[in-house]
Parts: structure tokens; C-alpha cells; sequence
């Protein structure tokens, strides 16, 4: 059976991870559709078993969270009756970001739900060593997730709640026009000066510039759910390991203690196939 050479599959890995769509990737590099389709759902779930590995005892003192939407398949208005809740229509990323390494130590793809909130800090709290500081805006999903993904463990928290004026948008995505802010301390004891969403409202940027299914008003969108999911993990692994962020001159991975050194694509591509080599039978 034909298979990429490591040099191919770096190529196709560095389109992917620069923002192009597949069928873009495919024009670059002359690999075949269903190859390209094929090895970025190879390499997405190598990454979410590599984060699940390595994202543990991480030292982060503050944390903020928030959610992006993006939608699989249609958008929610255009799934059909038969088709909701197969991960069709509306999806959202949840998110959460060290302010100081940069580092994105958890994220969950699903719906806005309060459930969905409890999957995403259930998963944070454990990999956190030390009690943390964390921050959100005033979705009300938060307040029961945060209070039961640390029964067993102290959290101060804190919301950002925007306060929104009565104008009409003047923008087709536009939210209203935002008057004032308000900051709450929800349970512990947050640092008031700290609540910010600042940082993790910036990484929605950055996740629409590299992945080409977040885009607005794109034919890229994402037609599976898993197929996202695993796009959503191949971002953040490439984001935390090998690129070297601006404010902090190294990747957030090393500034977090979980690697010496920045990075390559080419490693990226071993892990996958590194982890494939581990699943074949002896």
C-alpha cells in the first residue's frame, strides 16, 4: 500500500496549520483529497491523546475562559428536523488560556450548554496544579459548571459581564454596542484587577485566521463533527508546541515547562506516527 513519505506529510500538515482548507492544501501540494482528508483526522486524534498526556500538573495561577462559535454540516437554522443532535448546526469551542504562558491547557468542543461547561472544567481542574484564579464573561452556563467541576477543590472565580446598549449592530455579525462592564466575584476570593477575558477573547482571533472551517461565510466549514473536533486539536497542539508566540518570545508549551525547545512540524508528525506504530499488534 502507498503511503506519504514524513517529508509529504509535513508539507500537508504545514498548509493545514497555516489556515488553508483542504481542497486549498490539495491545489498546493498535488496530494490527493481523500489523503490530505484522511491524514488530518490521523493526526487530530494523535494530538488530543498527546494533550491528554502531557496537559497535567501544569502551573498556572490564572485562567481565563470562553466559547467561539463555528457550525458542522449547516448552520442551525438549515438542519433538518431528523438531522439535530448529530452534530450538525450550531458548535461551540470552549476555551480556556494562561494569561501568562499563553498556554491553552483545556478546550472542548460541543454545544453552549450548562453540561457542555461542566465536560470542559471537569477536564481543566484536574491538569491544574496549584488553586487558580479564573475568569469568564457572564454566560450563565459557568456558574453551575464552575461550582461542580471544583466540588473538591477551591477556585477563585470571577465574570466579566458586559453590559450591552439598545442600538441596532451595524455590522451582519455585529453584537450591540457594548456601554460598560461588570466584574462579579462568584466564589473564593478573585482578585478584582484580575477578571479579564481579554486574552482568551484575542485567541478567537487567532483560531479564525488558522483554521480555515471558523472562517465566516466559507464552503470550508467543517461537514463532520469529528472531523472538526479533531481540527480544533491539531490547532492547539501546533499552537502551544511550535509556534513562538509574539509577547512572550517562546512557545507557550516551553514557557508553561512542558518542552525545552520549539517545535517542528516534522515532531508533530512523528507523535502521529509514533503513536501509530504503538497500536499495531506485535
Amino acid at each position: 500500500m502507498n503511503q506519504l513519505s514524513t517529508a509529504d506529510r509535513t508539507r500537508v500538515l504545514a498548509c493545514l496549520v497555516e489556515g488553508n482548507s483542504q481542497r486549498a492544501t490539495v491545489r498546493m501540494t498535488g496530494i490527493a483529497k481523500g489523503t490530505v482528508a484522511k491524514l488530518a483526522v490521523e493526526i487530530g486524534r494523535a494530538c488530543e491523546s498527546f494533550a491528554d498526556r502531557v496537559m497535567v500538573n501544569l502551573p498556572c495561577t490564572h485562567i481565563q475562559c470562553d466559547e467561539i462559535w463555528a457550525f458542522c454540516g449547516a448552520k442551525e437554522k438549515n438542519v433538518p428536523k431528523a438531522e439535530k443532535g448529530e452534530g450538525r448546526g450550531d458548535v461551540w469551542t470552549w476555551v480556556a488560556i494562561d494569561p501568562e504562558t499563553k498556554l491553552i491547557p483545556r478546550w472542548w468542543v460541543g454545544d453552549r450548554t450548562a453540561e457542555t461547561a461542566y465536560r470542559f472544567l471537569r477536564g481543566l481542574a484536574p491538569r491544574l496544579r496549584t488553586r487558580v484564579q479564573l475568569s469568564s464573561d457572564g454566560h450563565k452556563a459557568y456558574l453551575t459548571a464552575v461550582e461542580a467541576a471544583w466540588a473538591f477543590r477551591d477556585v477563585d472565580y470571577g465574570m466579566l459581564v458586559k453590559i450591552y446598549g439598545d442600538s441596532t449592530p451595524s455590522g451582519r455579525y455585529s453584537p450591540g454596542e457594548v456601554i460598560g462592564t461588570r466584574k462579579e466575584a462568584i466564589s473564593g476570593h478573585p482578585d478584582t484587577a484580575l477578571i479579564c477575558t481579554s486574552h482568551v477573547e484575542r485567541q478567537n482571533l487567532t483560531m479564525r485566521m488558522s483554521m480555515r472551517r471558523f472562517t465566516r461565510l466559507t464552503n470550508a466549514f467543517s461537514k463532520k463533527f469529528e472531523n472538526h473536533r479533531l481540527a480544533v486539536a491539531l490547532h492547539f497542539i501546533h499552537y502551544n508546541f511550535c509556534r513562538i508566540h509574539q509577547s512572550i518570545r517562546v512557545t507557550p508549551a516551553m514557557a508553561a515547562g512542558l518542552s525545552d525547545h520549539v517545535w517542528s512540524l516534522a515532531e508533530l508528525v512523528d507523535l502521529m506516527e509514533s503513536q501509530q506504530r504503538e497500536a499495531v499488534p506485535v
